[in-house]
């Protein structure tokens, strides 16, 4: 038996009555490869959650980050934060931990406080979190703040800037990057502090000295 009679053999038949209408098959090849397409808002937010993620990790992994998380946490101890008693950079910083470890509401919260003491990268996370939920009029809020409210910390952003980070959020979503994101026992010490949490506040309070001491850890490796 040759290869041919294999083939033939294992060739399903059609029957020529029902016969296949090519066209309505390109028709819905078409139609399927429509729906594959995200929609404009769909992909804006998929976009501004990688860029948030990329900045929120490029924050979180600065030589100086555990020593204002360490400040955060001795700044007035127990006592709601507020913009009077804040270590602004710690505060941001924090944000970006609790982004990158699942408590979203509570990273808004402490982005806040940075962003209303005049953080501007604290802003910016703002900005793209409002885009990544379709929250359309906050984020242009944020964005607004971001470049032109007068900025109270050394590096004020500006669109160049803001071009750069969309930039290097492109390159690490092609080719990775070195910046580590949490790790576990990392997290762990986030979960603690959010379980300890008071009452029916769903915000994660304050950091302590235990987490800024894991976070130190972190960065050293």
């Amino acid at each position: 038996m040759t290869i041919s009679d294999l083939l033939d053999d294992a060739a399903v038949p059609v029957s020529k009555a029902e016969g296949f209408d090519v066209g309505a098959a390109l028709r819905r090849l078409a139609a399927d490869a429509i729906r594959a397409v995200p929609a404009p808002d769909v992909l804006r937010a998929a976009q501004a959650r990688q860029r948030l993620g990329v900045v929120a990790r490029w924050i979180l992994n600065q030589p100086g980050a555990a020593h204002h998380v360490d400040r955060l946490a001795q700044d007035a101890p127990g006592i709601p934060a507020e913009e009077d008693n804040l270590d602004v950079e710690g505060a941001a910083i924090y944000a970006c931990l609790l982004y990158l470890t699942a408590h979203p509401e509570s990273a808004q919260f402490w982005w806040q406080l940075a962003a209303g003491a005049g953080h501007r990268a604290a802003g910016y996370c703002l900005h793209l979190h409002h885009l990544s939920l379709g929250e359309d009029r906050e984020a242009a809020h944020w964005h607004h703040q971001v470049m032109h409210a007068p900025a109270r910390t050394a590096d004020p952003l500006d669109e160049e800037f803001i071009e750069s980070i969309e930039a290097v959020a492109r390159y690490v979503h092609t080719h990775g990057s070195h910046a580590a994101a949490p790790t576990a026992s990392l997290e762990q010490e986030v979960d603690r502090l959010a379980e300890n949490s008071s009452g029916a506040c769903i915000i994660v309070p304050r950091p302590d000295r235990q987490l800024a001491e894991r976070l130190r850890d972190f960065i050293r490796h």
